[in-house]
């Protein structure tokens, strides 16, 4: 299989400048870099790639070799005026480039892995809430199992009065460098598990984990108008960082509860007005339930059920804008049921009524009708015994 082409690789176009190309790498690299993307052998393969296309066009004299000859110029292999040693090998490279992204050797100071300080991670909480409490907004309690770093050993991991010595195996670095052929590839050192210490005397409270599993309480401020999918960020509320790094942030995820009533669509409210039979014939007043109380909603005579009727400014102030939904209401004409002798009788006598005064009175009805009897006569041609025989004949 043939080698891609490195700049193709890299995203950038053959005059890039050496920032650029730094740049463009660093941005690929993290976004493939193993410990971001555990156990896909598509994006380690990536990643290598793209190692491999930095290590030659980082360098001066093998880029101008790989523009001038391609891939022969810096395939020791095959010959290439490219394959020397005078550049820098991938694992300088790597220690370079990933010390900018994770506070290496690269960022400027010396030190290992083990000695970096790593952010906490990020941590979630669902919060479950009224229609109600979302739309007029509240302080809630909750209550989270979070790590904290140890108080006794101030998150080193070593009992009090002690410290974590170097490993001996890595040299306080967390990785170990192992030659493979053309590169050097960094491991993480399985001595210190990429910690680059060994903690002898671990501290009792914690150990030798320098965090300890808590429960916390927090208060959360709940604004007005928050929906389904919205979420409360609470700074520095999550995980323990690592070797004095910061906390990680909380994320309160905000999920609606069923309403007895209402159905939310954004910053409109839906619901369902049952209305009797008499009312939506003749018209009427009915009241309907709102979230700053009742109101009384004006039915015309002749209503049919699923029309919709518009409580402009009844709905939910959005979140983020001064904006005020409305609230919809679907009439629905509900058939009487548990009807009495004289009930029935009084509606047999309308229905005989209603049908002598024909399509005047139920226009849908016969409208309906009509097209049913037309559909029915252009199909029943295509199952006439009479008509496909003559057919044939032709």
């Amino acid at each position: 299989m043939s080698k891609r082409d490195y700049y193709e690789v890299l995203g950038v176009q053959k005059n890039v400048s050496e920032k650029d190309l730094k740049r463009a790498y660093k941005r690929l690299a993290m976004k493939l870099h193993p410990d971001r993307n555990p156990d896909d052998m598509e994006a380690e393969a990536r990643f290598k790639e793209a190692g491999e296309a930095y290590e030659i066009l980082s360098n001066q004299q093998k880029r101008a070799a790989y523009d001038q000859f391609g891939h022969a110029g810096v395939d020791p292999s095959m010959g290439g005026r490219g394959g020397g040693q005078s550049g820098a090998g991938f694992g300088d490279i790597f220690e370079d480039v990933f010390g900018d992204i994770f506070g290496g050797r690269g960022g400027g100071g010396g030190g290992g892995a083990g000695n970096r300080a790593y952010r906490g991670s990020d941590l979630q909480y669902n919060l479950e809430l009224t229609l109600e409490e979302a739309v007029f907004g509240k302080k809630v309690d909750i209550r989270i199992p979070s790590k904290e770093r140890c108080a006794p050993c101030g998150g080193t991991g070593a009992k009090q009065g002690t410290n974590p010595d170097t490993c001996s195996t890595c040299q306080g670095m967390g990785q170990i460098r192992i030659q493979q052929g053309f590169f050097a590839v960094q491991q993480t050192c399985p001595h210190c598990n990429g910690a680059g210490k060994v903690i002898k005397d671990p501290c009792m409270s914690c150990s030798g984990q320098g965090t300890v599993n808590r429960q916390k309480t927090l208060e959360v401020s709940v604004p007005m108008g928050v929906d389904t999918g919205d979420r409360i960020r609470l700074s520095g509320e999550g995980e323990a960082g690592v070797n004095g790094g910061p906390s990680g942030d909380l994320y309160v995820q905000v999920n609606l509860k069923k309403h007895d009533l209402f159905v939310r669509d954004d910053t409109n409210l839906l619901c369902n007005v049952p209305l009797r039979v008499t009312t939506a014939v003749l018209g009427g007043e009915v009241s309907v339930p709102t979230l700053e109380g009742e109101v009384t909603l004006k039915i015309p005579p002749e209503t049919q059920t699923g029309r919709t009727f518009r409580l402009r400014g009844k709905g939910v102030k959005s979140v983020r804008s001064a904006v005020t939904g409305d609230l919809l209401c679907k009439i629905i004409v509900e058939t009487p049921v548990n009807l009495t002798n004289l009930q029935k009788t009084l509606f047999e006598e309308l229905d005989v009524s209603l049908k002598n005064g024909g399509e005047r009175h139920s226009p849908q009805e016969h409208g309906w009708g009509n097209k049913a009897k037309s559909f029915f006569d252009d199909i029943k041609g295509w199952f006439d015994p009479d008509k496909e025989a003559s057919n044939k004949k032709k």
